[in-house]
């Protein structure tokens, strides 16, 4: 497993839903083609049990030993796996981590939310509002964390063409947090592409911890400590380990905070 960096400025985090520009997918004739339908996901999988399936709250879990270490999340190793940590431009602040893995992405953000009541509701409302100030549009579908958002904006191809960039946006409820996923690449229309990304957010833990925090601030993220960087600046984890600093930054994938 691989560690980049990513660089944000203020202007890139209110583009809430510009997604992977690489996903755009211009029709043969020169205009945009609207990505093929994604299916729901299978019935039996829509009523989501958080606290079986995951992801899962520090406090279920026996031990941090076999994570990556990140501050408010805890992520499962895996091979070929790699992480970006997102980090805004003004602040130099940890505000996201992307996980890329076969040509695909999921970005994740852990949010504090009310002891009474959850998020995503309100944020997928959120995320219809940007999308559709931005000339794109979303569709509500029934995935296997529940209701989940897909978001297509007009995007222009390499050779000038017209397509879209296309995200899936994934949420879930937790004691006292939010976790969001968007997923970007193949990962974004395809669910067998998406599966094994889908797996790992499922295996993520979210470390809320006990300070009273505003309903959607950011969980504070940090980078691992132990990590070294290479000769390419990517700071290698093949096990878990909690870095250094001193890694150059690298543009990470245009989807950022929401409320």
């Amino acid at each position: 497993m691989v560690f980049g960096f990513g660089k944000k400025s203020s202007q890139e985090q209110n583009d809430d839903a510009a997604a992977e520009a690489q996903n755009a997918a211009p029709g043969a004739d020169g205009g945009a083609a609207a990505p093929g339908p994604l299916q729901p996901a299978d019935p039996s999988d829509v009523a989501y049990d958080r606290s079986v399936h995951g992801p899962f709250d520090a406090d279920e879990i026996s031990g941090v030993d076999g994570y990556v270490d990140l501050g408010a999340l805890l992520i499962t190793p895996r091979e070929g796996l790699q992480l970006r940590l997102e980090v805004e431009e003004r602040t130099q602040r940890v505000i996201a981590v992307t996980l890329d893995l076969d040509g695909s992405s999921l970005q994740l953000q852990a949010f504090a939310a009310p002891r009474s009541e959850g998020l995503w509701e309100d944020i997928r409302e959120q995320i219809g509002l940007s999308v559709g100030s931005q000339g794109g549009s979303i569709e509500t579908l029934d995935g296997t964390f529940g209701k989940e958002v897909l978001a297509k904006l007009p995007a222009e191809a390499a050779d000038g063409s017209r397509g879209y960039r296309v995200a899936r946006f994934i949420g879930v409820d937790g004691p006292r947090w939010f976790l969001r996923g968007v997923f970007g690449g193949s990962a974004a229309m395809d669910r067998d592409a998406a599966a094994d990304l889908e797996q790992l957010y499922r295996s993520t833990v979210v470390v809320r911890g006990d300070s009273p925090l505003p309903p959607r601030d950011l969980l504070a993220l940090r980078l691992p400590k132990d990590a070294v960087a290479d000769a390419t600046g990517h700071v290698a984890a093949d096990h878990p380990a909690p870095a250094q600093g001193g890694e150059p930054f690298r543009r990470g994938p245009e989807i950022t905070q929401i409320g």
